[in-house]
């Protein structure tokens, strides 16, 4: 078996927190569309009791929910990168720089 040389992830690595970042948006998009969906489970049963038309709304409202959630992931997944990106680019930029410090001393 090969082994990678990579070096193990530890607190104040880059590559940790990154993927520290990445768990709390998969966290954060997960309990949203888990929101959503009960919502519309909660409100679709309410109406059909309150209309006496038992399976419609429910179905019609966990139907609807479906393109709902997709936007909401879409537009917080979308928030979150663009807050990511200019952070680990200048992680990355004071990273090369400390190398290009340690190269020519």
């Amino acid at each position: 078996m090969s082994q990678t040389s990579e070096p193990p992830l530890k607190k104040g690595n880059s590559q940790y927190t990154f993927n520290l970042i990445l768990a709390a948006v998969a966290g954060l998009v997960g309990c949203l569309t888990l929101i959503i969906v009960i919502a519309a489970l909660i409100i679709g049963l309410w109406l059909d009791k309150q209309l006496n038309s038992r399976p419609t709304f429910t179905i019609l409202l966990m139907v609807g929910s479906i393109p709902v959630t997709l936007i909401t992931m879409f537009l917080v997944v979308k928030a979150a990168t663009s807050r990511i990106k200019p952070s680990m680019k200048n992680n990355q930029d004071q990273t090369r720089e400390e190398a290009d410090r340690g190269q020519t001393s």
